[in-house]
């Protein structure tokens, strides 16, 4: 039987999003409810509310959640009723080419709930990042489950499912940061904080956090910055990040802005032979024009990363462990706490800059 559950909706490109009545079908075969405990509030949502991902109104907002399995469809074995676990927008099937040759990041396949969630008139609901999270209950995929320890803070441990995971997975993973390395982080807000927290998780001995506000520099700090540029007081970026790194450059840039002065700045702050990460991602009218001849003369590794090229079945457990050892302050993401219908002047206060997480706690 179908359950009823208070939800966060865009109904329209731009307009202020609503809390509905949602219909939440009985899970069928692969598919699991979720009781969702906390969403955090990620750019990701405020793209869909004003229609930069997608033009398929209504939505279904929020993605970044964790929660208590509810009930679960046909051939679910991967979690039960009662697991407590963090919602991933990005299963791995084990079966497409890249997951036979031992690369699951890279997985091609889709995994999400056959079955659409619906407005109490009955008009099919859009799920953003096929979680749909900013509500009391959602439904999804079995591989979008991983279970994690119940000990966490659920608003902690939601963050894990996009923002975060992507910061410090770009390090971790894609940057494959390691003992001894120095590190420059170009934007710190919450993924670029993370890429941070992850840099020094990884060993990195000089971590340079750059931005344009003072007080994510001093967030980037608590994470294990060792060094500090604020962009608006410094001329030339690239000459203070190499002056940091014995005018060598960071082993690892992450640009974690994504504009392309930033790349530039990420591109020409790396040492000869080191790696760029592009973790941000840029708008789709932004453009770029590179000397060809540089990008040859540097030599090194660029890669994108794109949610951190996380495992979540092998990575969100970890890190939770971690974090509840006191080994990774998780907890400094969580800016403020919300209710549901504060989903709006959470999206003003990204705006501004004034929070690193507004998580949305269920009643």
């Amino acid at each position: 039987m179908s359950q009823t559950a208070k939800a966060v909706v865009a109904l329209g490109k731009g307009r202020p999003v609503e809390v509905r009545d949602v219909i939440v079908p009985d899970p069928g075969p692969g598919e699991v409810t979720v009781r969702v405990q906390a969403s955090g509030v990620c750019h990701t949502d405020l793209h869909y509310r004003d229609g930069v991902i997608g033009d398929k109104f209504p939505y279904l907002l929020g993605h970044e959640a964790s929660g208590v399995v509810d009930r679960i469809g046909p051939g679910v074995h991967n979690v039960a009723p009662g697991d407590f676990v963090i919602l991933n927008w990005r299963a791995v099937c084990g079966r497409c080419r890249p997951c036979r040759r031992g690369n699951p990041t890279a997985c091609v396949d889709d995994f999400v709930a056959d079955q659409q969630m619906t407005l109490a008139t009955g008009e099919p609901l859009g799920a953003a990042l096929g979680i749909g999270a900013f509500s009391e209950l959602t439904l999804v995929h079995s591989g979008q489950c991983t279970p994690v320890d119940p000990r966490v803070d659920p608003a902690v441990a939601g963050l894990l499912g996009c923002g975060v995971m992507s910061g410090l997975g770009a390090a971790m993973n894609t940057g494959g940061v390691t003992r001894g390395d120095s590190v420059a982080v170009i934007g710190v807000g919450g993924v670029g904080g993370a890429a941070v927290a992850g840099a020094k998780l990884a060993g990195a001995t000089r971590i340079i956090a750059v931005d344009v506000d003072e007080r994510k520099l001093a967030h980037a700090k608590g994470f294990g910055a060792t060094d500090l540029v604020d962009a608006r007081k410094t001329d030339d970026v690239v000459a203070a990040i190499r002056a940091l790194t014995d005018g060598l450059g960071a082993d690892v840039v992450i640009d974690a802005a994504g504009f392309p002065e930033t790349w530039r700045q990420a591109f020409y702050s790396r040492a000869l032979g080191g790696t760029f990460v592009l973790v941000a991602r840029p708008d789709a009218g932004m453009r770029l024009e590179m000397p060809l001849l540089d990008t040859f003369l540097r030599g090194g590794v660029y890669k994108t990363s794109w949610y951190g090229d996380c495992l979540p079945s092998r990575d969100f457990p970890a890190l939770v462990d971690l974090h509840l050892q006191g080994n990774l302050p998780l907890e400094r993401f969580v800016t403020e706490r919300i209710s549901l219908a504060d989903v709006e002047e959470a999206f003003v206060s990204m705006r501004r800059g004034d929070v690193l997480r507004s998580v949305v706690e269920m009643g």
